[in-house]
């Protein structure tokens, strides 16, 4: 199992990373205080075909393995968090699950303005269940050629900028197996898409409401077969873990690097206070851990690229990264004392940005009775 990056991988990072600081890092802390990302912003990633990372050549996208994903996600982490989930999500459970699960009419219709133009999003999580997302109670009832849709979904991220929506309704029995999955335009008439919300962190990410009030949607619009749509929804989330690990890889890095640079620079005790053993001892256990992190992120890649199972991985890979970068983000607001603590340093916002990420496409807890029932159930191996 090789886990170095190869020669291709290493030069799409340097364009990448080249983009977020020429581009964006000078506007992520205005995104934060306007709570708001510009479509140009966006544009910018189209421009490069990030919009389409995992979706093949054939199709308009860049056909991109997860490792090369991953890569892209952390270094645009690095710059802005909310910048990087708007790209995950729609690349991992917006586009590419019209690709794996759609038929040729859908692929036609929607993956070529979602691999160059065109945002999509994920409804899974309604006000009344989160975890327990085969609890919900969004209704889709058949008439002909229709599904009438009605109820309310929540925690939709890149909300405005969304042009489809990968909607999670009851089609039928109570559990998994009555659900079903549609592909909502945002002009679909009985949708109504609401406020944004006012978040601690990511606050340039869009997050919004849904309401379906008998959103009549077409029968061509079903995702998969009748009955399938968490079964497609728990495929895609698995995926989406390994990214948002590496958001946090992204984020905690970057929070590392002005940690240690700050260090360096603040006199104390009559020199830079990195030669102070108690902050030396913060700095060393912050790279442990993103090193930690990135190897774990990145095995979840080879193994779902070789075609493994990588469902325990992704877990492994989301509760140990999320978890290590709010430790990471908290040590590097200590290592700047009280200016941590105020807005002109960046180390603020990465604390805030990385605090959700152990909540959303599945909590810690969630992670860890999956690694557990993965583990019990294969059998604890040497």
């Amino acid at each position: 199992m090789n886990l170095d990056l190869t020669e291709d991988q290493i030069q799409i990072r340097a364009a990448v990373r080249d983009l977020c600081r020429s581009e964006f890092a000078a506007q992520a802390a205005q995104w934060d205080r306007d709570d708001a990302i510009p479509p140009a912003a966006i544009q910018k990633l189209a421009e490069m075909g990030l919009l389409g990372m995992n979706i093949p050549e054939e199709h308009g996208g860049l056909g991109y393995d997860a490792r090369t994903v991953v890569t892209v996600i952390e270094e645009i982490a690095r710059v802005s968090a909310a910048l990087a989930i708007m790209v995950a999500v729609h690349n991992s459970v917006g586009a590419y699950p019209i690709y794996r699960y759609g038929n040729d009419e859908q692929r036609k219709k929607y993956l070529p303005k979602l691999t160059s133009s065109h945002v999509g999003a994920f409804s899974l999580s309604e006000p009344g269940c989160g975890s327990d997302a085969a609890a919900l109670t969004t209704t889709a009832r058949r008439d002909g050629d229709r599904y009438v849709l009605n109820g309310e979904k929540n925690w939709v991220t890149n909300g405005r900028h969304t042009w489809t929506f990968l909607v999670l309704a009851r089609t039928g029995e109570p559990g998994p197996k009555g659900i079903s999955a549609f592909i909502i335009e945002n002009d679909q008439p009985g949708l109504t898409i609401g406020k944004s919300e006012d978040k601690m962190g990511l606050r340039g990410s869009d997050t919004v409401t849904l309401a379906f009030d008998n959103a009549r949607v077409p029968v061509a619009q079903r995702l998969g077969a009748d009955g399938e749509g968490f079964k497609i929804a728990l495929s895609m989330l698995d995926s989406g873990r390994i990214g948002v690990a590496a958001q946090a890889l992204g984020v905690m890095t970057a929070a590392f690097h002005e940690a240690t640079r700050y260090a360096q620079q603040r006199q104390a005790f009559g020199g830079p206070i990195a030669k102070i053993q108690a902050v030396q001892f913060k700095l060393a256990e912050m790279e442990r851990r993103i090193q930690a992190s990135r190897l774990l992120i990145r095995k979840a890649a080879w193994l779902k690229d070789s075609g493994q199972d990588f469902i325990r991985a992704a877990s492994m890979a989301k509760l140990y990264t999320t978890e290590a970068a709010t430790w990471v983000t908290h040590q590097a607001i200590q290592v700047h004392g009280g200016y941590g603590y105020v807005k002109d340093y960046v180390v603020e916002r990465y604390y805030r940005d990385v605090r959700v990420m152990e909540i959303y496409e599945g909590t810690s807890e969630i992670q860890r009775l999956v690694i557990a029932r993965s583990m019990l159930k294969d059998g604890v191996k040497a």
